[in-house]
């Protein structure tokens, strides 16, 4: 019986075509680069939002604090000019019944005033309808004041008719340096006057707030009445106002929910201002335009699909080779082996032209995401981080180099006078004069609030002094947004002759710009190295 010849086993066709594989091929990369682009894009625009935040609930908290210090010294002032209005009229019960209405009625700083002798008695009290005759005083805190020639801002605590206030007292001492009583009055912590307006006319409406604690950690402000009267000492924020300091935080609060807070001490006080807003309601915005932004590609990416699902159906062999390399993604080599590949026809060439262009806005996107991170939002110069990412080319390149640090004289003042605004447009038109005065190679860069940085590559010293004098006089002749006349005061130092280390040679600069600003600031300091101690010869 004669063998049979074996059957060949039947070839198992592929379950997906060529053109199918490049579709999902296609699809994954759009997807990876649209999902990397947007990741990359949320997280610095994320940071870089709760950093602003930080940083603005910090200075409006140092604001309010400001303000509420100043409000109470002006009461103070109040009660000094009556108390010496009183010296000669405590024997007068009309007079002392006007000066108590006067002093109540001309601002709306005190809620009530009360006029005390010596022994104890109240004199009068202002509104009437708190007074009561044969009235003496009965609490701790009024005696202190009947045995203090000081005075006083007490501490916050509940008044006999169940109200959260605090007293301001000051002395009526005569002629003779003799004490006569003590003039007072009190500012109602959760009613209407001077001061719940300063704290509740909140100048954000993103819904930020502002609380308010005492020393001892009780909240003595807030805009839900209902947390007033309450300890939150445990909260790390409150903790740190409390012993003085002022700062941001991003903490969780007592109900678990995290907040951006900026806090600040009133130091007359020992109060301490925070204002915080949640960073859900701070990242809202952020990660609704993420959406906007991820809906409006689907529609380009679903024709883009359609269209590489027509033209696979024309992709022959060579096609392999360029799914193969394409997998490499936006890499320089897997670039570059598609560039070697030889396309015989036309619908080869486009697709390798379409998929080398992609790669290229893709790079394109993350160079410009890159750009953004290095740059000030304000001036367009380089930040902080443009300006760490120079030096280390510097020091990798072992290039020498000058620094030019220079500061707005008085900045602040400008930002009290003519307000921030105008206090922006300073910042940005100092910064068209240091691009004005740069050569091509200059680094121009803002360091952070209204200190600004150059560096001169291949520049020495002297002609780093001639720059900075020339970019001086430029600010103080050029007209500003202030109308007036703005200064800077700049530092120079050199690498290597000044500081033998790249890190060195911003300090360097820094301590001449201190010495301009000591000079009587509107000057030039070329930092000099402090010479050497020399030991007297045996």
């Amino acid at each position: 019986m004669s063998a049979q010849p074996c059957k060949p086993l039947p070839e198992r066709s592929p379950k997906i075509g060529l053109g199918g594989l490049i579709l999902l091929l296609a699809l994954g990369s759009v997807l990876l680069t649209m999902a990397n682009a947007l990741y990359s894009s949320y997280r610095v625009q994320r940071d870089l939002l709760i950093r602003n935040t930080l940083e603005a609930n910090r200075v409006y908290a140092a604001k309010l604090a400001q303000s509420t210090g100043a409000h109470l010294e002006s009461t103070m002032q109040q009660l000094a000019y009556s108390a010496g209005l009183l010296a000669a009229a405590m024997d007068n019960p009309a007079r002392v019944d006007e000066e108590a209405e006067r002093l109540r009625l001309q601002t709306r700083s005190l809620n009530s005033v009360a006029i005390v002798r010596q022994d104890g008695m109240v004199l009068s009290v202002s509104p009437a309808a708190l007074r009561r005759s044969g009235q003496s005083v009965k609490t701790d805190w009024g005696h202190t004041l009947l045995s203090t020639r000081t005075p006083a801002i007490s501490e916050p605590f509940t008044s006999a008719s169940g109200r959260l206030i605090i007293f301001i007292s000051h002395p009526i001492i005569n002629a003779e340096g003799r004490l006569l009583g003590y003039v007072g009055g009190t500012i109602y912590l959760n009613a209407k006057n001077l001061l719940h307006e300063i704290l509740d006319n909140h100048y954000y409406r993103d819904s930020s707030y502002v609380y308010v604690v005492d020393r001892k950690g009780t909240v003595i402000f807030h805009p839900d009445d209902t947390h007033v009267g309450k300890s939150i000492f445990k909260n790390s924020v409150v903790l740190a106002v409390t012993s003085g300091a002022a700062g941001a935080q991003q903490i969780l609060n007592q109900y678990g929910v995290e907040m951006l807070a900026g806090y600040a001490p009133v130091a007359s006080t020992g109060w301490g201002i925070v204002a915080q807003r949640s960073t859900q309601a701070t990242l809202a915005d952020l990660n609704d335009l993420v959406l906007v932004t991820f809906g409006n590609s689907i529609p380009i990416l679903l024709l883009s699909l359609v269209f590489i699902l027509w033209f696979s159906r024309w992709i022959s062999r060579p096609l392999g080779q360029l799914a193969d390399d394409a997998r490499m993604g936006t890499t320089p080599d897997g670039m570059a082996r598609i560039e070697r590949i030889q396309a015989r026809y036309v619908e080869a060439d486009r697709l390798k032209k379409a998929l080398l262009r992609g790669m290229s806005l893709t790079s394109s996107k993350l160079d410009r995401l890159n750009h953004e991170s290095i740059t000030d939002a304000l001036t367009g110069l380089r930040n902080r981080r443009g300006l760490d990412n120079a030096l280390s080319l510097y020091e990798l390149g072992g290039q020498s180099f000058a620094v030019i640090t220079l500061d707005v004289d008085h900045f602040k003042s400008i930002n009290d006078r003519y307000g921030h605004d105008v206090g922006d447009e300073v910042l940005t038109h100092i910064a068209s004069l240091m691009r004005a005065g740069s050569r091509g190679g200059d680094m121009t860069c803002r360091n952070g609030g209204e200190e600004f940085v150059i560096l001169l590559p291949g520049t020495t010293a002297d002609n780093a002094f001639l720059i900075a004098e020339r970019l001086r006089e430029a600010v103080e002749k050029t007209p500003n947004p202030t109308g007036g006349v703005v200064t800077v005061s700049l530092g120079v130092a050199h690498f290597p002759s000044s500081a033998e280390e790249v890190g060195e040679v911003l300090k360097k600069s820094d301590i001449a710009l201190y010495q301009a600003k000591r000079n009587g600031r509107n000057n030039t300091v070329r930092y000099q190295p402090e010479p050497a101690v020399q030991a007297d010869s045996p």
